[in-house]
């Protein structure tokens, strides 16, 4: 191994393990070194292999199903990881070599508080006392962005929204110094303001700690900005490398070039004519209308003392057939909420009028023929469809549940059907959801959402998993599904440029209040609102 690199990957193979199938290879003599120092950038489409690369690094694949062949081989500071035993691993994994996972969902444990959860690797390697550990772990909240971190260190994951959750997975991967950090996505569940307080305190890491990245990423923005090498992956095997001046500016390879074509066809939309100018004048017919809609939580602060958050405060809008609102805001400023309320996933109050009637107040029973109408695809797709269903019953419940498409047969048809719209083979339907990537899975998610032909989607994030060549393909399916069936989307993202691809109008929220309202060219080019220009000034750029 080169003593200037920290990490060296040579002819890595990893296939699927089972005695009873045929075994089918993920990950195909992937080679690659990574330099003390620096940072590499591995991109690529979803199921590509790269999670499963960084899995195999740190030595966390699932014995039982995947398989790392003899002859792999990977060097962390001439140390050989594949063949290494468990004593070793406690030595390096979480203290010299740490990993941030994509879905911190699905990585935090639900029953600790997040403060124990960054000072048990304190504890561990580090051998600090508990108050020590948690006081260490308070000031590594607030590192990574998160406001009142003495009272947050003593919250539990689901009281934290998803970028939230991201940055406790950050707080606890750094929490020990570690010399190699692997950043699976870090910042895909972020808005472009956290974004860049994120990217910022990963360079300030890099520079004040020498810390080295491996960091995974289908933002191409991020990778302009912060890599020094890329790594392209493509059906398991690296497509093309080298440092990211060549590599983003003159790509060989077809597929690398391909996956520039769909960042840049995103980001650089000046010159593309404005959506809301394609369209007609005329707002067209209202399906939903939402006026003062509220939703607050008591939140304990000592034993005896409470107070109110304002989740949701006093938001008004309306949509319309066939046309796209997108919202845009922080972390935590009431996005998600937003989209429960007014399917009725939580308890809100206000008015959201469908068909003229105000579906807070009906009776479930009521309610019921109307929920087909309104469908939405969330953020974690991992954490929204059922573990232990096949994708065939996770595709055909909804038609079942509303009597859609015929029978059986015909269901399975039109199941096959919604995964080839998604970009996925109809062989998916006898698989398991722990079987695909995150981005496949999100395709699934919207496939799900499509099988019972709703009048309004709302999407929350939906292609914030996926690479930018698929989430070019998911955003124009979308677009030509809406032009087919006249859906109104509601359509919450923090990129900004799927927005302006995406949307019409915008709204814009801050603390839970919207801010902002207009069309995008205007919100765009005259942004009136503080923050809003704060969102604008950071989002990355290939």
């Amino acid at each position: 191994m080169n003593k200037h690199n920290l990490l060296s990957v040579q002819n890595l193979h990893v296939s699927t393990f089972s005695f009873h199938a045929r075994p089918k290879n993920l990950v195909r003599g992937v080679s690659f070194a990574v330099k003390k120092g620096s940072v590499a950038a591995i991109v690529g489409e979803s199921g590509s292999g790269k999670s499963l690369t960084a899995a195999a690094i740190m030595g966390l694949l699932p014995k039982d199903e995947l398989h790392v062949s003899p002859d792999s081989q990977i060097y962390f500071d001439n140390m050989e990881l594949v063949h290494a035993t468990p004593v070793q691993w406690q030595q390096v994994r979480g203290k010299r070599l740490a990993m941030i996972f994509q879905e911190p969902e699905s990585c935090l444990n639900p029953v600790l508080r997040v403060g124990e959860q960054i000072a048990l690797p304190l504890r561990t390697h580090l051998r600090l006392s508990h108050a020590q550990a948690l006081k260490r772990a308070e000031e590594l909240l607030h590192e990574v962005g998160i406001t009142d971190p003495h009272q947050r260190i003593r919250s539990f994951p689901h009281e934290l929204s998803g970028g939230q959750q991201q940055r406790v997975m950050i707080a606890m991967a750094i929490a020990c110094d570690p010399e190699l950090l692997i950043a699976d996505e870090p910042t895909s569940s972020l808005d472009v303001t956290l974004q860049r307080q994120i990217l910022d305190l990963l360079g300030r890491l890099q520079q004040n700690r020498a810390l080295t990245m491996l960091l995974i990423t289908h933002d191409l923005g991020i990778v302009a900005e912060i890599a020094d090498t890329v790594i392209v992956y493509h059906q398991g095997v690296v497509s093309e490398q080298g440092n990211k001046a060549d590599v983003l500016q003159s790509p060989k390879q077809p597929y690398t070039q391909r996956l520039i074509a769909s960042g840049l066809y995103l980001h650089q939309m000046e010159n593309q004519q404005p959506r809301q100018e394609l369209l007609s004048a005329s707002p067209g017919e209202k399906l939903l209308e939402v006026n003062g809609l509220n939703k607050s939580y008591p939140i304990r602060e000592r034993l005896f003392e409470k107070r109110t958050l304002h989740a949701v405060k006093d938001v008004s809008f309306s949509l319309y057939k066939g046309k796209t609102l997108g919202v845009v805001g922080e972390s935590g400023s009431g996005k998600t909420t937003l989209a429960m309320s007014i399917l009725r996933l939580v308890q809100a109050s206000g008015e959201v009028r469908l068909d003229s009637r105000n579906i807070l107040s009906l009776a479930n029973r009521e309610f019921h023929p109307l929920r087909r109408r309104m469908q939405i695809v969330f953020q974690n797709p991992f954490a929204s469809l059922n573990p232990r269903w096949s994708i065939r019953k996770i595709l055909m419940s909804p038609m079942q549940v509303h009597k859609l498409n015929g029978n059986r047969q015909e269901q399975e048809e039109e199941a096959g059907r919604l995964l080839e719209m998604v970009g996925l083979s109809r062989t998916a339907l006898s698989r398991f959801p722990h079987q695909f990537s995150g981005g496949e899975r999100q395709r699934i998610a919207i496939a799900r959402a499509l099988s019972v032909r709703p009048d309004i989607l709302i999407c929350d994030e939906a292609v914030s998993a996926l690479d930018m060549s698929i989430q070019v393909q998911i955003m124009d399916l979308l677009r030509s599904l809406q032009q087919q069936l006249g859906m109104a989307y509601l359509f919450i993202s923090h990129d900004l440029a799927a927005i302006r691809y995406m949307a019409d109008r915008l709204l814009v929220m801050y603390r839970g209040e919207v801010v902002e309202e207009g069309t995008i060219s205007a919100i765009y080019e005259t942004p009136e609102h503080p923050y809003t220009a704060s969102l604008l000034a950071a989002e990355p750029r290939i």
